[in-house]
């Protein structure tokens, strides 16, 4: 009987994407996917560090875990991702009996690490300073998909920018675009398999091919043919390809009816990015432009290297030229220094940019990052509040922009039956907006139907089928457990 293994992922898009390489490689080397942690071989942790809640999960699970391996000492734990590479030898002294502690630039070793765990018997750790170009970046692994119609594609790994608050720097290592024609390959096979939704992956997207320059510049022919690839239309070889040539090659290959991308900085998004939105059909009228504050003060703190004013005027000059665009953002609230007035500012623009939808958050101290020793703090009462002024104010604007589209007919991309309600189905439109409507035909996963909106809440639209644009083309794949 084969082996089986179960991952379970915590984190952001990038760890989702690292866990449908690290099944891909399980898979490879002939393994099944376990339905729950009580049938499974090998235990996969994949770890975020972004905030402390974070931390108490993985050891709240890990110490579930421990029961398990007292009755089972052949089940094998493994803990991956950017918690490990931050605590490292921490993780074995809180959870000894975790078997296998991996980091972010060495996922490709998964398995060569479980080996050395069975050849020696004794707990394994390696978690690597720096990536070396074979690890660097994990979409050349093998891949099982989540969603078989829907791809994440990392362009870029790594971050350049100092944020106080953000130790990703710490756990992701520096900024590095992937070559420009590895990206396209990569997504006409994913097309060919029926992929028809790419995801393009990277913490500062917009900065992509920045720092293929020098090699274009220095390099050989033979570089930069290798860096950019005979699918980069710029003409000279030295003319580096940027963001905007990504989303325009990519959005052009046939069978991606929709590319999106996450996340751009607000510093560096550019005009061209913009105008390839508007012209590529392909690419979604959906834009993810991280705010974190609305007072300049507490940006300047942040290092975030934009006003409250320069943020309103980038997000003005895209919504210009990209009609019906929904904007999504992140905003932090309690960062150390902040004021009553600095959280009003905030409260005021996000009033005024009018959001679709944020991702809320008290400020969580990190250790290693320059925020964690900041002073003075904010008390955890007066965050509260700022969070509840703040959220008032994003749901009411998320509820206008849903109103908005009542009576209107979109294209919705089916996810597959709502966790709520078996008799209804849900999926997305262009705009990232999450649709619920009847279930009356068997649609699969992938499917794309017109749906008329007939209600709306903040969260969600409601609606009733119209009709079936296009049937799913994927093969079918084992979904990867998340957590």
């Amino acid at each position: 009987m084969a082996s089986r293994y179960l991952i379970r992922t915590f984190g952001c898009q990038m760890n989702e994407h690292d866990s449908e390489r690290i099944a891909g490689l399980f898979q490879s080397d002939g393994m099944e996917q376990a339905r729950d942690v009580s049938e499974a071989d090998v235990v996969v942790l994949n770890t975020c560090c972004i905030r402390e809640n974070a931390d108490n999960k993985l050891y709240g699970t890990l110490g579930h875990l421990k029961s398990l391996k007292d009755e089972r000492p052949d089940l094998r734990i493994v803990v991956s991702g950017c918690l490990s590479q931050k605590d490292r030898e921490v993780v074995l002294d809180r959870a000894p009996h975790v078997d296998v502690v991996l980091g972010t630039h060495n996922v490709h070793r998964t398995l060569e690490l479980l080996e050395e765990r069975r050849r020696t018997g004794a707990a394994v750790l390696e978690v690597l300073d720096a990536p070396d170009d074979h690890d660097l970046f994990p979409s050349a692994l093998p891949v099982v998909r989540e969603r078989g119609h829907a791809a994440w594609v990392t362009i870029q790994v790594g971050c350049d920018n100092t944020c106080a608050f953000c130790i990703v720097p710490a756990v992701r290592g520096p900024e590095a675009s992937r070559p420009f024609a590895d990206v396209v390959d990569e997504v006409r096979r994913a097309a060919a398999e029926g992929v028809t939704e790419v995801t393009l992956l990277g913490q500062n997207v917009n900065s992509y091919g920045r720092d293929l320059t020098l090699s274009l510049r220095n390099g050989s022919r033979s570089d930069a043919d290798r860096l950019a690839g005979p699918v980069w239309a710029g003409g000279d070889p030295r003319v580096r390809p940027l963001f905007a040539d990504l989303l325009r090659a990519v959005g052009s290959i046939p069978g991606i009816r929709r590319v999106r991308y996450t996340s751009p900085h607000p510093k560096d998004l550019r005009d061209d990015t913009a105008a390839a939105m508007a012209d590529v059909p392909s690419v979604c009228e959906h834009l993810h432009l991280p705010l974190q504050s609305g007072s300049d003060r507490v940006l300047a703190a942040m290092h975030r290297g934009y006003t409250a004013e320069r943020y309103l005027e980038r997000l003005a000059a895209v919504r210009a030229v990209v009609p019906d665009l929904a904007v999504s953002t992140d905003v932090i609230v309690g960062f150390p220094g902040e004021t009553d007035r600095d959280a009003e500012r905030t409260v005021e623009l996000a009033a005024a940019a009018r959001f679709d939808a944020a991702f809320t958050f008290i400020f969580s101290a990190r250790p290693g990052t320059e925020a964690a020793t900041m002073v003075p703090t904010v008390p955890h009462a007066t965050s509260v509040d700022r969070l509840a002024r703040l959220r008032a104010v994003v749901e009411r604007t998320s509820l206008l922009a849903n109103r908005a589209r009542i009576g209107r007919t979109e294209e919705v991309l089916v996810e597959g039956r709502s966790k709520r309600d078996a008799d209804r189905l849900t999926g997305r439109t262009r705009q990232n907006r999450l649709v619920h409507f009847p279930a009356g035909a068997p649609l699969r996963p992938g499917t794309y139907a017109e749906v008329l909106v007939t209600d709306a809440t903040q969260t969600h639209l409601s609606g009733e089928l119209v009709e079936v644009v296009a049937p799913p083309t994927h093969r079918t794949r084992i979904p990867v457990a998340s957590g």
